[in-house]
């Protein structure tokens, strides 16, 4: 399908591996340009790279709002202007609800949810003034199915899902559309990092028996920033092999 992506212009952040360099990589072969941004500049070097040409970096810590915020400006300077924006970063470490403290819970927000709105926030405006605009939010399954060891991340971005949804009601009549999507296990560097008995717990607890691809999360979240997708707003897309068991 053609997803007529063709010279659209996305920022996608904290993409210099996983999920958010695999949704990079599906809108660049759909023809969009592409500025991606990361802490490590080897690393965002070595990513812009694998993408080639259509793409390039930015360096940039989202993980607060003056780096969410600033990546965007950075990302729109460069193109002449933003159709598409993938909003990413970095899970907080892993710990119970009553082993995490106030002082991690606040880290948390301000990684997950606060530069989630910021970047948002930085973008739609000239999204809605130009009537057409796409924003994707990378959240997690832990949103709509608690991970008993990952509270603080589930904590922050349930908070960030609820932002989207407000915001998307707001800008529906302009013509942007703004989803999340909530992946399950895939094997991305985060998942590898896992103790042996997380990941054996995850797998068996999927229906699909395999950890997902990040390629095919990519394709997927490419289709919610196509064209075509412009009657979907406002929801949260499962990519997790069916290992949510909730009726909504």
């Amino acid at each position: 399908m053609d997803l007529r992506l063709e010279g659209k212009r996305a920022a996608v952040a904290a993409a210099t591996a996983g999920l958010g360099l695999a949704t990079a990589r599906a809108l660049v072969e759909e023809g969009a340009q592409v500025v991606i941004c990361g802490r490590d500049p080897a690393r965002l070097e070595e990513a812009v790279a694998s993408l080639g040409p259509n793409a390039s970096g930015v360096a940039a810590d989202v993980g607060d709002e003056a780096g969410a915020t600033g990546f965007v400006e950075q990302a729109r300077d460069r193109l002449g202007g933003l159709d598409i924006l993938v909003t990413n970063a970095g899970g907080p470490p892993a710990a119970t609800a009553s082993a995490s403290s106030v002082a991690d819970y606040r880290h948390a927000i301000e990684l997950n949810l606060v530069s989630t709105v910021a970047m948002a926030l930085a973008a739609v405006g000239p999204m809605r003034a130009q009537r057409w605009g796409r924003i994707v939010a990378i959240t997690s399954i832990g949103v709509r199915q608690p991970i008993s060891f990952l509270a603080t991340s589930v904590t922050a971005r349930a908070g960030a899902t609820g932002f989207l949804k407000v915001l998307a009601n707001e800008v529906a009549p302009d013509g942007v559309t703004v989803n999340s999507i909530q992946p399950g296990s895939h094997l991305t560097d985060r998942l590898r990092t896992l103790h042996d008995d997380q990941r054996d717990a995850l797998l068996a607890d999927i229906p699909a028996n395999t950890f997902g691809d990040p390629a095919d999360f990519g394709a997927a979240a490419a289709f919610l920033c196509s064209d075509q997708a412009r009657f979907i707003t406002g929801t949260s897309l499962l990519v997790d092999g069916g290992a949510s068991r909730g009726l909504l």
